[in-house]
């Protein structure tokens, strides 16, 4: 195999005892006696070796024996290569498969239509980047006509970060959402995930309730893209914010509030967005 390795070329051995590369291997008990060797190649790879010993009678290995074999080790390398590929095939479309299967149980979770509050217009999209990803937004509806609105941002991409955004949702989800101060809820929020995850998994999030009787939006960022409020050609950020979930476990978090008047246009976004590039990688 070494010499094969080493070579790339078909190998005839007619006294193997005689020869002197064998002689570490040859005992008494061995059967080989003569031996045709050539390499199994795919487009330049070696994948192997296709042997034959002990040719019948005296005149050993002849040319149109290792012509012959070499023909059939070409074929058989390909043969060997396309059903390897048919593995590889049923493999990627298994796991394709299940790719769609999660991306459709991911966009199960998000909201299947916005909230109806009076007086405003809600909605949300999320695209991912993959067939999963890690953004995540929702709408929970409280008492008192007041709608809750967040989006989250895992780190990475794909799977994990889809799994991790499960856990932000359910996280999330779990607290006390009506009874609770905005900083509280992100203060508990971030301890729970600091302690579900490892150390370089984190998520950056936002979120706001939105009160529909006093027309105001009291919100709470952990290090999440400040959201835009705007209202004709003026705009500004809600720029009150904190360090990302899952970094620190006892991390501090504080609220702002805005008052929202009609007009008013609040957008909330993820990188997604802000880092969209065009055809000159321009952001």
């Amino acid at each position: 195999t070494g010499w094969m390795l080493a070579n790339r070329e078909p190998l005839v051995i007619d006294d193997l005892a005689r020869d002197p590369r064998f002689k570490q291997v040859m005992t008494g008990e061995n059967p080989v006696k003569s031996l045709l060797s050539v390499p199994l190649l795919l487009k330049g790879t070696i994948m192997g070796s296709l042997n034959v010993f002990n040719k019948r009678g005296s005149a050993g290995f002849t040319e149109s024996d290792k012509r012959l074999l070499s023909i059939i080790a070409t074929q058989s390398a390909q043969v060997i290569e396309n059903a390897r590929l048919l593995e590889e095939e049923k493999a990627l479309i298994y796991m394709r498969e299940e790719m769609e299967m999660a991306c459709r149980i991911q966009m199960g979770l998000l909201p299947a239509k916005p909230p109806e509050l009076k007086g405003y217009d809600i909605a949300g999209r999320s695209i991912p980047a993959r067939t999963v990803g890690g953004d995540y937004f929702d709408f929970i509806s409280l008492e008192d006509d007041r709608v809750v609105c967040c989006l989250g941002d895992v780190s990475g991409k794909g799977m994990p970060a889809a799994l991790l955004m499960s856990n932000l949702q359910a996280t999330f989800r779990g607290q006390d959402l009506a009874n609770h101060r905005p900083e509280k809820i992100m203060q508990r929020s971030n301890l729970l995930l600091f302690r579900s995850t490892d150390p370089e998994k984190f998520a950056t999030f936002f979120f706001g309730v939105l009160d529909g009787r006093r027309h105001t939006f009291e919100y709470c960022n952990a290090g999440h893209n400040h959201p835009i409020i705007s209202c004709g050609r003026e705009s500004r950020r809600l720029e009150k914010s904190g360090l990302i979930l899952g970094a620190i476990e006892e991390a501090k978090y504080e609220s702002g509030i805005v008052e929202i008047a009609g007009g008013d246009v609040l957008t909330i976004f993820s990188d997604g967005i802000s880092e969209a590039v065009d055809t000159d990688e321009t952001e």
